[in-house]
C-alpha cells in the first residue's frame, strides 16, 4: 500500500494519498497540524530547496529530519502584526513525524507542545497547493 502511494506521489498526481496526507506538485507532501490548526508541508525527492526523507507510507508517514514551521515574528524578526491579528499571528511548530504521529517538541508555541498526537484526517475538501 505504501509503495503505491509513493509511486502516485512521485508521478505528480495531486490529491489525497490517504485520509491524513496530501500530495502536491514538485514532490510536496502536506498534512494537517492539530496544534496549529493549519497545514504543514515538506518537499521530498530531487529538486531545489530543502528536501526531507519520506518512508513512502501515506497511512503512517515518517519524515526525516524534524519539521520546523515558523510564521510571523518567528519567521521574520522585522514582521509587525496588523491591528486585527489574533494571538496566533506569530508562532513556531517543531515536530518529528514518525509513523503517522507528530511528536511536538517543547519549543512549539501552541497548546500541544511536548505531546505526541496522531496526524488528523485532512479537513479541507477542495484544497490545492497552489
Amino acid at each position: 500500500h505504501g509503495d503505491r502511494a509513493y509511486e502516485r506521489h512521485r508521478g505528480g498526481v495531486m490529491g489525497l494519498l490517504s485520509p491524513i496526507l496530501r500530495n502536491g506538485t514538485d514532490g510536496r507532501l502536506t498534512w494537517w497540524c492539530p496544534g496549529c490548526n493549519f497545514s504543514h508541508q515538506i518537499s521530498t525527492g530531487e529538486g531545489s530547496g530543502p528536501r526531507w526523507g519520506w518512508n513512502g507510507n501515506a497511512e503512517k508517514p515518517t519524515f526525516t529530519p524534524s519539521v520546523l514551521v515558523t510564521w510571523g515574528s518567528y519567521a521574520d524578526p522585522n514582521w509587525k502584526p496588523e491591528p486585527d491579528d489574533g494571538p496566533d499571528a506569530s508562532g513556531r511548530c517543531h515536530s518529528f513525524v514518525v509513523d503517522g504521529q507528530m511528536q511536538m517538541l517543547s519549543d512549539c508555541t501552541h497548546h500541544l507542545a511536548g505531546q505526541t498526537v496522531p496526524i488528523p484526517p485532512w479537513p479541507i475538501a477542495d484544497w490545492s497547493d497552489g
